[in-house]
């Protein structure tokens, strides 16, 4: 049985590149912790993109 749980560390999730890799590895069943610095907005957004994935923020 495989205990590996899967997580990765975004920067600049908030918008473009970053909040794309956050949303894909959200869909591929990641904990997702997601970084920001400037728009606190669009990092939520990122955050509740997936309700039933698990974030850490």
């Amino acid at each position: 049985m495989n205990h590996l749980i899967k997580t990765a560390l975004v920067t600049g999730a908030s918008r473009g590149i970053g909040q794309a890799v956050a949303k894909r590895l959200a869909q591929d069943s990641f904990y997702v912790i997601v970084n920001y610095v400037h728009n606190p907005i669009s990092a939520n957004e990122t955050i509740v993109y997936k309700a039933n994935r698990y974030f850490v923020s």
